[in-house]
Order: C-alpha cells, then structure tokens, then sequence
C-alpha cells in the first residue's frame, strides 16, 4: 500500500472566480482530498464551498495549524498518509509555505519521509514581481516593515540601499488599513529616482498594479486603504 502525498493547495488571492486562478488538473485533485491542514477551518470550509465541495463538507476532516509554535510537529497528523489518504495543506490566501506557516508542515513531511507536492496557484508575491517590471532575476520578499518611526524609515532606507547594492528588488507588505499611511512614507522616505511599484487587489476585478519614479508617485494621489497590497521598490 504506498503512502499518501502532501498536497499543498493554493487560496484564493480575493477573487472568487476560481476558474480565473485554479487549473482544471488542480480543482480535480483539490476536491479528491479528504483531509486538510489549514491555518483555518472556517476559512478553508468556505473555500470548499466556493470549489463546489459542499456535498463533501461531511466528509472532510480540517487539522488547524499551531501557527504560535514553529517547532510544532505535524507528523502527529500524518496517520492519514500511512493509510494511502492524501492530505492537503491550505494558507490563508495564496500559496501555503511561501511567506506563511505552511512551510513548517512540508518541513515535517519531508523529515517523516512522505512526499510533497506543490499546486499550481497565485502567489501575490510572484505574480507583483511579474507585473512590476523590475528585476525578475534577484529579489527578496521582506513580510513587514517595522510599525513605528524612526525604526520604520531606517528599515526602508536598508532596503533602498540593499536594491541598488545588489541590483535586487524588495518585496515587502503591510496591513491594509495602513497603506496610505505606509505609501505616504515611502515616498517621503526614498530616493525620488527610485522605482515603485505598488500592487493591489491581484486577480480581482478592481486589480491595480503600477510602476513608477517616487517622484511620480508624489504627484499621484491614490486609495489603497484597506485593500490587500503589496509594494515593491529598485534603486538603479
């Protein structure tokens, strides 16, 4: 009897046209599994429901991840695997172990033996460094910037610096609803030679990515507050 495979199963971005995000091959394979690990079960339930699984809700055993303990061993869940069940792993949006505590049930996977296997879905992260135009070759996601001044505008200059050191893109977020407090910042913070690009709302209707000079931006007013976003920033 071989064993089961750990899936790791890519969330919706926002948008509900899953079709838009989710290939045929990937839905398939998503709605034959049984059980899940997810950061959590209300959340991955209603997703579910939006893939068309309802009638399967029963049926489907959902495992919350200790997200307050990263030494956390999730071998304690994988029985399901010895008994040739799959089991999938789910973030809270995007892709699980990119950026988010996923990473620390593959880990467990890959130590107990058991193989891992990543689904094709968006990445908020990838899909800001395709569309930004800039440097697709080297860059770093940095999660989030320090809240409070001055540590939040030394953060930032580090990271300009870093871009133009090492020719490589920074990749940080922030809680939505301050983003134009965060946007305002920056621009007053960086180089205004310096590219920017800020991305929001990835794969849904009312998506808005663009790249430009700080200087730009200074002459640019926009509302991101409260939208999930993404920013971006290279010093040539």
């Amino acid at each position: 009897m071989e064993n089961g495979k750990v899936y790791m199963v890519p969330m919706s971005l926002g948008s509900e046209n899953f079709k838009y995000y989710l290939p045929e091959d990937v839905l398939e394979k998503i709605r034959s599994i049984r059980f899940f690990i997810a950061e959590n079960a209300k959340t991955a339930r209603h997703y579910f429901i939006l893939l068309g699984m309802r009638a399967f809700l029963p049926q489907i055993t959902v495992y919350e991840m200790d997200k307050h303990n990263k030494d956390f061993d999730y071998s304690v869940y994988f029985d399901v695997l010895k008994n040739s069940h799959d089991l999938g792993v789910i973030s809270e949006a995007g892709c699980p172990g990119v950026a988010d505590p996923g990473a620390s049930v593959a880990l467990s996977a890959h130590r107990a033996g058991f193989q891992v296997v990543p689904l094709v879905g968006p990445s908020s992260i990838l899909l800001s460094v395709m569309a930004s135009g800039l440097n697709g070759q080297s860059f770093a996601f940095n999660g989030y910037l320090p809240v409070k001044n001055p540590e939040r505008q030394k953060a930032i200059k580090k990271l300009e610096d870093r871009s133009k050191e090492l020719n490589q893109t920074q990749v940080f977020i922030e809680t939505p609803y301050r983003n134009n407090t965060f946007l305002e910042t920056l621009c007053n913070v960086l180089n205004p030679n310096t590219l920017l690009t800020v991305a929001c709302d990835i794969t849904m209707p009312e998506e808005f990515i663009k790249t430009q000079s700080v200087a730009n931006w200074k002459k640019q007013k926009i509302n991101i507050d409260k939208r999930p976003a993404i920013f971006l920033i290279l010093k040539k």
